[in-house]
């Protein structure tokens, strides 16, 4: 699963330096702009996504996790495998479909009594985008998303039994803009070469 992302706001970061400007001038002396989170992400915390723009993907502000049907809380992610046929995500997967843009994400490994928290972070990119859904509720903010999962990969698998689903870069577009290229990418597996670290 994906319980915690990281954003982690380095000068460095081109691309996130790019999100966090357009985000500003989009959201300017609005609440949403206010409170929007950058660091450790934790569900119900307002971030920034993309999606589906004119020209380009456009960044937006979202908060993290569909509210429950019944009783409280909220579900952040969703199995990448079964999201076609729930209810819930089938809609946006169809339609829906956003990028989480992080710089990692966090699972945790129980090591005798307690849990160990360990950051994974791509080796080869600073930035790290995850395939999301969103959909549009009555609570303030309207729009939320979930992150999909999918079956760990070799080097997760030690650690936890899923993962995000990842993209790469150059898959952004097409996550975003063409259906049948997402009904086949969530059916697959990313092998992907993380740094791993104790958090």
């Amino acid at each position: 699963m994906c319980g915690r992302y990281l954003i982690a706001v380095e000068e460095e970061i081109i691309e996130f330096r790019q999100i966090l400007a357009e985000i500003n001038e989009r959201y300017k002396d609005t609440p949403l702009l206010a409170s929007m989170s950058t660091g450790e992400i934790f569900p119900t915390n307002v971030a920034p996504v993309l999606v589906l723009g004119k020209a380009k993907p456009q960044a937006a502000l979202m908060k993290w996790g569909f509210p429950k049907w019944q009783g409280s809380g909220v579900i952040i992610n969703a199995r990448a495998e079964s999201a076609l046929e729930k209810n819930m995500f089938h809609k946006s997967l169809m339609e829906r479909r956003c990028v989480v843009p992080t710089t990692g994400f966090f699972e945790w490994r129980q090591e005798g009594n307690s849990k160990t928290k360990y950051l994974f972070q791509l080796q080869k990119s600073k930035i790290l985008y995850l395939a999301g859904l969103y959909n549009m509720f009555s609570a303030k903010p309207s729009e939320a998303y979930v992150v999909l999962t999918t079956a760990a990969n070799s080097q997760v698998a030690p650690y936890h039994h899923r993962m995000p689903l990842v993209l790469e870069a150059e898959n952004v577009d097409a996550w975003l803009s063409d259906t049948t290229f997402a009904l086949d990418y969530v059916q697959s597996s990313y092998e992907a070469s993380f740094n791993v670290s104790v958090a």
